[in-house]
């Protein structure tokens, strides 16, 4: 379970950092508000618990960021705004960054590198020199590379996010969605991404489009 007293200091140290000073604003009316977004009850892999882990993988990349505190609140602000029956998401999320952050005390600079990103996260494909981009991806993402129960608890909160779907059209488009990861010439941008995630993530997703192809067995 997620820890929100870190979580409320992180934001903090994470928007101090942005805005280069503790003076300005209070963060914490921030960090509430994105926290209770981020525990909204349609949310069954898009919870706390994901955020923690994201940006537990972007501290783990920091060294291959330029800005890491921008893509710490980036990170804040990717799934801000999350109903699984919209498309427009990351759209909504970024904008979100924008009237938040400067209002925060975060330079205009800043809230649109912010917004850039979570932007970015709706293709997951960031230029090679967007080092940032590439941070904050390859964290997303990184779910992919898990143990396989984390990547079975992982796919099975992502069915029930989508529990509306119907079971065929969920397959259908989740395999679709499998079928473009794999596609990609490189899921992670990173050094460290490549060298410790990439075989193992394309090792899961293969095996869920396997399980994904197999029809189910007739019901009784």
């Amino acid at each position: 379970m997620a820890d929100i007293q870190d979580l409320r200091a992180r934001f903090v140290r994470a928007l101090e950092g942005a805005r280069g000073s503790s003076e300005g604003p209070d963060p914490l009316p921030y960090a509430e508000n994105l926290i209770a977004r981020w525990q909204e009850p349609q949310r069954r892999y898009h919870t706390l618990d994901h955020l923690t882990a994201v940006l537990d993988r972007v501290d783990e990349l920091a060294e291959h960021a330029d800005d890491p505190d921008v893509v710490r609140l980036a990170a804040w602000f990717h799934d801000a705004v999350y109903l699984p029956d919209r498309s427009e998401n990351e759209e909504r999320s970024a904008r979100l960054a924008e009237r938040a952050l400067p209002e925060a005390g975060v330079s205009a600079e800043k809230t649109e590198e912010v917004a850039r990103l979570v932007r970015l996260t709706v293709t997951h494909d960031p230029a090679d020199d967007d080092r940032d981009g590439q941070v904050l991806c390859d964290a997303d993402l990184a779910i992919l590379a898990a143990a396989p129960s984390a990547y079975a608890a992982y796919a099975a909160a992502v069915r029930e996010e989508y529990h509306f779907v119907p079971n065929d059209a969920f397959r259908e488009g989740r395999a679709d969605v499998l079928r473009q990861l794999l596609g990609l010439r490189r899921l992670f941008r990173t050094p460290y991404g490549q060298e410790h995630w990439e075989a193992t993530a394309r090792h899961n997703l293969r095996g869920e489009l396997e399980m994904l192809s197999t029809p189910p067995p007739p019901s009784a």
